[in-house]
Formats: C-alpha cells, sequence, structure tokens
C-alpha cells in the first residue's frame, strides 16, 4: 500500500467522523490491523461488510480497499491458494477500472494475485507472474517498490531462474538505496531465497543478517519467518546446533500455513540430529497440513510437503505411511500445472519405502490385539500399531476396530474406512452389524469426505441404522433439517438414544427449541439418559421458556431452585457469559446467574452491540474452562458460559462518559449514587489512560466507561443526575453524545473533550 492511500484512510475515517459513520470510521482503521495480526473470525466478517457498505455509498477506491485488506488477509499468513483465486482474478480486475486504477493503492492487486498464485502452485504460474509483475511500472520512491520486487524474485526462483532472481533483487535494493528508501525485510528474505536456490548459502545467510534491521510490511510474523529461514540456511550448510537454536518451536509455527513448507524442510534436514526428534507426533502433525493445503488449494505444498513427510516417515520406518504419502504425492501431483521432476522424486519416495524394513511386531498376530489393549497408552507409538495390525484389520474384527480407528487418529481416514469397508461389506454382513462398528466406519466415511460412498452403505442397513448414518452425514454437513428428519426417522425405527440425541440437535440448530426439549424429555427418566442430555434439555427448554421442563431437569441434576411455577429468577452467583461482537470477535460480560441456564447481563455495552445490561441471555451450561484446583484461585473464579439465545431484552441504553479521573472519594460516592438507581456502570479505560490538564499541560490520569439506563429513565434524567454528581468535581466530566441528544450544554462539553484531548 502506498503511503498515500494512509492520508486518504486518515481523511476518509474524519469524513466518516463528521457524517456520523463512527462505526464504520473505527472499522477500516482495524482492518489491516486483523489481517496481519491473524485476527481472522473479525477480519472475515468485518472487510465484507465494509466492502458492501463502500459499494452501496459509492466510494470505490474504500471497497477496493476492503477487499484488498480480507485477501491479504486470506493468502499472507493462511497462504490460501487456488481457493482465493478467482476473488485474485476480480479484485485485479476491480483494480483496472477507470474509478479505481489511480487509486495508488492498485498495484496491490497484481501483487496480491501473484502471491495467490505462487500459493496455488509457483512453478505452474512463473511465467504468469513475471508477465503481469513486469507490467507494472511502479519507481523505487513508491513504498509498493519493495513488495512488487519481492514477488518478482519469488518468481524468477520459481521459474528456475535463480541467477536472475539474486540479480533483480540487488538490482532492486541498489534502486531503493538510490532513491532514499530501505529495502523491506521481506525483499531481503526474498533475496536469501534466491541465494539458496542459486547454490549460495553462505551468501544466504549473510544477506538475511543484512536484512534483520530492515522495517518489515509485516512486523507481526517477522520473527517466526525469519526464524524458520536461518533455521533452514543454517541447515543447508549443515551448522546444525544453530540451525536448531534458530527454529521456531512447532507452537509457534502451527497456526502461520505460510511458512510450514519451508519449516518442513528445515526439519528434514535437521532430522538426523540428537536435537530433532522424528516421531509419530511430527507425522501426524505434517498429514494435518497436508489436508489444509488440500482443502487451501495449495497444491504444490501439499506435494512438496507429502514427499518431505515421506522420507520422514521412511527414516523412522514407518513403511505404510511413507508408501501412502507417495500415492497421495503422485495424485496430488495432477493438480500441478508444471509437474517438472515430481514423477522421479515420488519414484525415488517409493523405492526408499520399499528398501526400508519395517519394525518388527512386539509379538504374534494372534495376539496383537490383547499388546495393543496392554499398551501405555501416552507411550504407546500409534504409528507403529497401525502397521502391526494392518495385516489383521479386514479379517479380523477386534484389529479392525482397533486399526481403523488408529488410522484415523493418524489423519487417515480414507485408507480406514476401506479397510473397515473390505471386512462390513466385503463379507456380506453389513446388516448385523454391531451398531459401534456402524458408527466408527460412517466416522471415517464423513471425515475421509465419502458421502456418496456412505449413502450407498446406508442403502444396505435395516431402517434404523440407514435412517442413523444419514442423519449424522446431514449433521457434519450442517444439513439440519435433513439431519432431523433422518433421525426422527432412526428413532421410530428403533434406532436408540443416539438417534434421539442427534434429533434433539438437529432441531435445536433450526430454531424449534420446545421440540428439541420435548424430544428428550421423554427419556428423562431411562437408565441411558446421561447427565449432558439433561442440561441440553434444560437449555433447549429455557430458551422456550418452558419453565415446567426447566424445573424437571434441575431436580434431575440436582440444582435447587426456591421458586415452584412461573418463570425462574433467582441469584445463583456471577458468571462470565461469552457472547459476539459485531467485528466477528467474543466478549466475556459479567453476568448475574438467574436460572439453570439463564443470566441478566451486569455491564453496559457500547452503542451498536446486540445486546446490553438488563439482557437476560441463555446460556450453554457447560463449563468453557475448568474449576481452578487451587482453593485461592477458585475464590475469585467466575465460570465462563457460551451464550445461546436472547430470551427477553432488558431495554438499556448505554452513555458514555470521559474526563479526567476525579479523587477516590468522589469516585466512590459516584458509584454509590448510580448503584441506587440500579444504573449499571463499567469504566471500559485501564490504569494507563491519562488526559491533558489544561491549567498546565501535564497528563493526569483519565477514566471512560458506559452507564446503562433502564427504558423508563429519560436521557434529560441521565443528564441532570450526571451534572449534579460531578458539580464539585476538580475536573469535569464530559458526555459528548448524551449531550447532543438533548440539546443541553453541547458547547460545554466539546470544550472538555477539546481541552483535556479526550
Amino acid at each position: 500500500m502506498d503511503v498515500d492511500i494512509w492520508s486518504w484512510v486518515g481523511d476518509t475515517q474524519r469524513q466518516l467522523h463528521e457524517d456520523g459513520n463512527t462505526g464504520l470510521a473505527m472499522a477500516i482503521g482495524d482492518v489491516p490491523a486483523q489481517a496481519l495480526e491473524g485476527r481472522y473470525a473479525q477480519l472475515d466478517v468485518l472487510a465484507p461488510a465494509i466492502a458492501q457498505q463502500a459499494g452501496t455509498m459509492g466510494q470505490p477506491w474504500l471497497e477496493f480497499y476492503a477487499r484488498y485488506w480480507h485477501l491479504v488477509g486470506r493468502i499472507g499468513d493462511r497462504a490460501q491458494g487456488a481457493v482465493a483465486l478467482a476473488d485474485a482474478e476480480a479484485l485485479a480486475e476491480f483494480a483496472r477500472r477507470e474509478d479505481v486504477r489511480d487509486c495508488p493503492a492498485a498495484p496491490g492487486a497484481v501483487i496480491a494475485l501473484a502471491a495467490t498464485q505462487a500459493n496455488t502452485d509457483g512453478p505452474g504460474y512463473a511465467a504468469e507472474r513475471l508477465a503481469s509483475l513486469g507490467a507494472l511500472d511502479v519507481a523505487p520512491a513508491s513504498p509498493a517498490f519493495a513488495a512488487v520486487a519481492e514477488q518478482h524474485v519469488a518468481a524468477l526462483i520459481d521459474a528456475g531462474r535463480p541467477v536472475e532472481a539474486v540479480a533483480h533483487a540487488e538490482a532492486a535494493v541498489a534502486a531503493l538505496r538510490e532513491a532514499g528508501r530501505e529495502a523491506s525485510w521481506e525483499l531481503g528474505a526474498a533475496s536469501a531465497r534466491a541465494l539458496l536456490a542459486a547454490g549460495r548459502p553462505e551468501d544466504a545467510l549473510t544477506a538475511l543478517d543484512a536484512a534483520t534491521d530492515f522495517k518489515p510490511d509485516d512486523p507481526v510474523a517477522k520473527a517466526h519467518r525469519e526464524g524458520v529461514l536461518r533455521a533452514f540456511t543454517l541447515a543447508t550448510l549443515g551448522r546444525v546446533p544453530e540451525a536448531v537454536e534458530a527454529l521456531p518451536d512447532l507452537d509457534v509455527v502451527a497456526d502461520h500455513p505460510r511458512v510450514w513448507l519451508e519449516w518442513a524442510r528445515a526439519i528434514r534436514l535437521l532430522s538426523g540430529s540428537e536435537q530433532i526428534t522424528n516421531s509419530w507426533q511430527l507425522g501426524r502433525v505434517l498429514k494435518q497440513w497436508i489436508d489444509y493445503f488440500a482443502m487451501m488449494g495449495g497444491h504444490r505444498a501439499r506435494v512438496e510437503l507429502a514427499i518431505i513427510s515421506g522420507h520422514l516417515a521412511v527414516a523412522r520406518q514407518g513403511v505404510w505411511q511413507a508408501r501412502l504419502l507417495a500415492d497421495l504425492a503422485g495424485s496430488a501431483a495432477g493438480e500441478l500445472r508444471e509437474s517438472g521432476d515430481v514423477a522421479g522424486r515420488v519414484a525415488e519416495l517409493r523405492a526408499a519405502a520399499d528398501a526400508a524394513t519395517p519394525i518388527p511386531a512386539p509379538g504374534p498376530e494372534a495376539e496383537l490385539v490383547a499388546y495393543f489393549d496392554a499398551a501405555d497408552g501416552f507411550n504407546a507409538d500409534p504409528e507403529r500399531w497401525a502397521g502391526w495390525l494392518a495385516p489383521l484389520a479386514g479379517r479380523d474384527l477386534e484389529a479392525t476396530r482397533r486399526q481403523t480407528t488408529t488410522m484415523g487418529f493418524l489423519g487417515y481416514p480414507s485408507q480406514g474406512a476401506d479397510t473397515y469397508w473390505t471386512l462390513l461389506v466385503g463379507s456380506g454382513d453389513v446388516a448385523t452389524a454391531d451398531p459401534q462398528d456402524l458408527a466408527y466406519i460412517t466416522g471415517l466415511l464423513v471425515e475421509a469426505r465419502q458421502d456418496e460412498r456412505l449413502e450407498q452403505l446406508a442403502e444396505m442397513l435395516p431402517a434404523g441404522q440407514r435412517h442413523l448414518a444419514l442423519g449424522r452425514l446431514h449433521r457434519a454437513r450442517e444439513r439440519w433439517e435433513q439431519a432431523a428428519a433422518e433421525a426422527e426417522a432412526a428413532v421410530t425405527a428403533g434406532a436408540g438414544i443416539e438417534a434421539r440425541r442427534l434429533w434433539a440437535g438437529a432441531v435445536q440448530q433450526s430454531g424449534d427449541n420446545a421440540k428439541g426439549a420435548a424430544i428428550l424429555k421423554e427419556i428423562i427418566d431411562s437408565d441411558e439418559a446421561e447427565a449432558e442430555d439433561i442440561w441440553r434439555m434444560i437449555t433447549m427448554a429455557t430458551a422456550a421458556e418452558d419453565w415446567e421442563t426447566v424445573r424437571l431437569g434441575a431436580a434431575k441434576v440436582g440444582m435447587p431452585l426456591q421458586s415452584t411455577e412461573g418463570p425462574i429468577e433467582e441469584e445463583l452467583g456471577l458468571v462470565r457469559v461469552i457472547l459476539p461482537a459485531p467485528d466477528g470477535s467474543q466478549r466475556a460480560v459479567i453476568s448475574l446467574r438467574t436460572g439453570p441456564a439463564t443470566a441478566r447481563l451486569a455491564i453496559p455495552q457500547p452503542p451498536g452491540m446486540d445486546y446490553n445490561a438488563g439482557d437476560l441471555v441463555v446460556f450453554d451450561p457447560q463449563l468453557l474452562e475448568p474449576i481452578p484446583e487451587k482453593p485461592e484461585e477458585r475464590e475469585s473464579f467466575i465460570p465462563p458460559f457460551a451464550a445461546v439465545s436472547m430470551l427477553r431484552p432488558g431495554g438499556y441504553t448505554s452513555w458514555f462518559f470521559d474526563g479526567a479521573a476525579p479523587s477516590e472519594a468522589d469516585w466512590a460516592e459516584f458509584n454509590e449514587v448510580l448503584a441506587e438507581r440500579g444504573w449499571p456502570m463499567w469504566v471500559y479505560s485501564d490504569e494507563n489512560y491519562t488526559v491533558t490538564n489544561p491549567a498546565n499541560g501535564e497528563r493526569v490520569p483519565g477514566v471512560f466507561g458506559w452507564i446503562a439506563v433502564p427504558p423508563n429513565v429519560t436521557p434529560v434524567e441521565v443528564d441532570a443526575l450526571l451534572d449534579d454528581a460531578t458539580e464539585r468535581w476538580v475536573h469535569p466530566l464530559a458526555w459528548l453524545d448524551l449531550a447532543r441528544s438533548i440539546d443541553v450544554e453541547v458547547e460545554r462539553h466539546e470544550r472538555i473533550v477539546k481541552e483535556y484531548g479526550l
């Protein structure tokens, strides 16, 4: 993004503030941070909303800005490939529009498209990337220059032209220096990768050292990205201890798909050292990464990771896994535009797997199931057990159960499903199979996304199990109406409590809480019913305001209630209710628990939220955090629960206040006055918040927050009380929004805001 665009963003924010679009003004300033800081839940909600509103307002630059940062959040750290290609192409086309192409940030669309193509299949799109990037006319004085150069270097590397990539990087750095600017850290890193590709690892390390102090475009990601690249470079040089020291831990890189492939390459070089453990846990994580890139359309990364993971499996004698990974790499290579030497590398992996000797089983085949059951659950290696049990799987029921579920755990549900299919369907006994086995194979087929095969299986089953299997499939795909219909049919056909649970959950998802509660109420006295079933019934009955059923459930779980009829409104202690915020994040709101699954919010919320103090909400009674073990921690622990729905809004209105903090005595009196009236107040500022004392220009402690008042209190009454309660304070308090709403002393509050720098 060009600096001019940031000036434009500031001007746009001010204009939006003046036009009363305060929420939108605040939102557009936060979008880049959401993209770079990994706040994707917020970004995926907020950015499209801004883009849509900008389109409605006729502001194409703002629409481009929102769409660009949303795309960056997808193709940057999340490394989305083919799934983002259409959006990247659409943004590039949008940037060519007459009313957008003069936007200083327009080159960002070409850069983003090149990055998306690189995520998909770098070598396959290399020529297109070089052409589009080369067509950009970006001068070294532009902040976009370094980003264009970075992508150009990456494209040259993928095109198999590393010497040219090195030259291009050096020329770009020199051009920036001549223009009085410094290269970005990302361009320095691209230069180091070019040198590595050119067979000059020592020079690559020197380049990386030189780039350390360069300003990064993505400061949040710099530390782990630099650590991974440094480790890979040092590993290439054979400087193993230093490489291990530089390599970020798995828990550091786990949430950053952009570095996974480079991290895996470093691990392969270091796996023979004593400091790096080549374990089944590593293999399981790499398989998860492979599956992630399959979903995101990262075709090249998927192939490369499969080959790397396969060789690591060979090194730990995981022969069956290495062979499956070779098959996966060979199949995934079909997605590549340019496969290059992939076929030869896959053949090499297969040959290595064939030459490897599997670790012998701990006992004879006939006793392996018993050995498996007796194995230490913490220290046993599931990868080895999957291989040891494989000769029995598909023939022996107990071995099949253990081997296939282990395969699913390790990330190979398709293979587990194949084996189970052989046993259940191939034998012709599927119609009489144990419901547990049907649940296992259904779960594997769902996880493997083999929906048609699951439907084929269902057709072979008796009515109850057929409907239950289809209900599970619909539930997994969030097709709630179909799930409810199949589950109801399964209950009618006698499929048991699992079918009833599925039915109740599906109708709850469809919004029919009364029916969901009634479905579970029928088995409340059954020996099969568990506490979780009762609590689920209580939650749904609460949402439907079926207080008789709520009391019935409370008695069943041993929760005493004072009232015997009507709505339940008791004081059962404080809880934290977790609610969604408009930007996609979550807020924990202190609340008073009033029933088994209800709480009244006690904390005022800013305008624009879908809830406020005084609202009565339904929550899921399942704790989101465990109760602390230490007594001193339990004393201050406020249990958190997830909100389910709004039961009854309180109709409260929030008013903002801001200013210099008063004395402790004045503040205590202020709190007492509000408490007497039942007006909830909450301070949102912290101890670091300060304001300017206009008398001497010094910074003094400040305070800001919200006061919520019930619907029978007018703004005039709030203004009068605040005026009276704060008139003797050393420093005045401002409530500008309230003053404007009633047109009372607006100028005085504007003056306070200006003088104190609020």
